[in-house]
């Protein structure tokens, strides 16, 4: 099954939309929260994410992603 490459094109900038999102609210949770407990951090991120309006990411990546930025192991 072989895809359009004008479909590819159209959905290039939502995604990006989306990873930048993403990203200001991986740096604004490590800015305010590096070091402090998972279960911080995790609320954190969660809530910066959905301030960001970027809710759709998958659990296994928010938990990862908090233990990177509390620098402790996850519960």
């Amino acid at each position: 099954m072989a895809t359009d490459p004008s479909e590819y094109e159209k959905a290039m900038p939502i995604v990006a939309a989306h990873l930048a999102k993403i990203e200001r609210a991986v740096d604004r949770t490590r800015a305010s929260h590096s070091g402090h407990p998972y279960i911080e951090v995790h609320q954190a991120l969660v809530e910066a994410l959905e301030d960001e309006g970027a809710q759709r990411v998958v659990p296994q990546v928010v938990e990862e992603l908090a233990q990177q930025i509390s620098d402790t192991p996850a519960p």
